[in-house]
């Protein structure tokens, strides 16, 4: 039964498909000259965000050692 709808559904899909939604889809793959700056951005973010959580973490935790050593005295 479940396969029945299924195919029914896909059928639906297929007949009501319209082949100029793809065509228009393609301008937004154009590169404009945006694209470097978008892609720039991209990576600027992912590169760096791990490095600046590094030296956060790092300065978070020699701040708490440094207070542990000196309770210790």
């Amino acid at each position: 039964m479940i396969q029945c709808v299924r195919f029914v559904l896909l059928c639906t899909s297929l007949l009501l498909a319209n082949q100029a939604w793809a065509i228009d889809s393609y301008r937004y793959l154009h590169v404009s000259i945006d694209t470097p700056w978008a892609i720039f951005v991209f990576l600027f973010f992912l590169v760096f965000s791990p490095m600046i959580l590094a030296v956060f973490l790092y300065w978070r935790y020699a701040f708490n050692k440094d207070k542990e050593e000196s309770d210790d005295v």
